[in-house]
């Protein structure tokens, strides 16, 4: 399953664009400009994340976050 089947482009665009500038991620914010309203699509979301499948979001799963929902966004540090 792919991101773009849980949200849509425009909420992708929009939570990266509330991000763009070094620092500025914030988690709950991020997640309300792309509409993740529910736990359930939160959960299928972080399923995409999870690359190796190990249950658990790694580190350097977290530093490529962004990259999951657009190749041009950047890395978290």
């Amino acid at each position: 399953m792919a991101l773009p089947s849980i949200l849509t482009e425009a909420e992708i665009a929009a939570g990266l664009q509330s991000c763009q500038a070094a620092d500025s991620f914030d988690c709950k914010t991020f997640f309300v400009k792309v509409g993740l309203k529910s736990k359930d699509q939160a959960d299928k979301v972080f399923g995409i994340l999870d690359q190796d499948r190990s249950g658990f979001t790694e580190e350097e799963e977290l530093k490529l976050f962004l990259k999951n929902f657009s190749a041009s966004a950047r890395a978290l540090t």
